[in-house]
């Protein structure tokens, strides 16, 4: 059976294939700020964010597709709480670092799957991820290492890509954490009727 990945996320799409899982790829080209700015209004906390845009670009694409299954998916970061958005700047990114910086912080991946522009399934795995005491050299080293295109799409670490440096300890499934959680993915496609 074959989905559609709505996300432009090259690390998501590596995960289905290497589990081979027939795809293709279609952005959803979702305004996640627009999304988030107005859940943040209404109360809503990161996870509920997270779930919520893992569903807005999923059915976006549905209805595009409308008869094949639409895998949607976000993650999002909150500390104490609070939810980190992705950096515009590298100096952001240098500053959301330093807030993370020797704390244990959350990375809340959700997944939707739509059909016919409307959702069938979703799930939401939280990870927990205590980074190191770092000074704001290795920080800035860190940061040095990432292209400016990767930082501002994906967020001011990715686990895959170095990432693991940063943190003393995490507690969490690897596909999660990088985006996609994939066993609870398969195990609703190997079940969809």
């Amino acid at each position: 059976m074959k989905i559609i990945l709505a996300s432009k996320s090259g690390v998501r799409k590596q995960i289905l294939d290497k589990y081979k899982v027939l795809n293709d790829v279609i952005p959803s080209n979702v305004d996640e700020d627009e999304v988030k700015d107005s859940l943040l209004e209404s109360g809503a906390n990161p996870e509920l964010i997270s779930k919520n845009l893992a569903e807005v670009k999923s059915i976006k694409v549905s209805l595009k597709k409308p008869d094949f299954l639409v895998l949607g998916a976000d993650s999002v970061i909150s500390l104490n709480n609070e939810l980190i958005n992705k950096p515009k700047t590298r100096e952001e990114a240098l500053e959301i670092l330093k807030k993370l910086n020797n704390s244990t912080h959350y990375l809340i991946s959700s997944v939707c799957i739509s059909k016919n522009g409307a959702m069938t399934w979703n799930y939401t795995d939280k990870s927990e991820l205590k980074m190191k005491n770092l000074s704001e050299n290795q920080l800035k080293t860190y940061l040095k290492k990432i292209k400016t295109k990767t930082l501002l799409s994906y967020g001011v670490y990715q686990i895959e890509a170095g990432g693991l440096e940063l943190f003393e300890k995490i507690t969490g499934n690897k596909d999660s954490i990088m985006g996609l959680p994939i066993k609870q993915i398969l195990n609703y496609i190997r079940n969809y009727k």
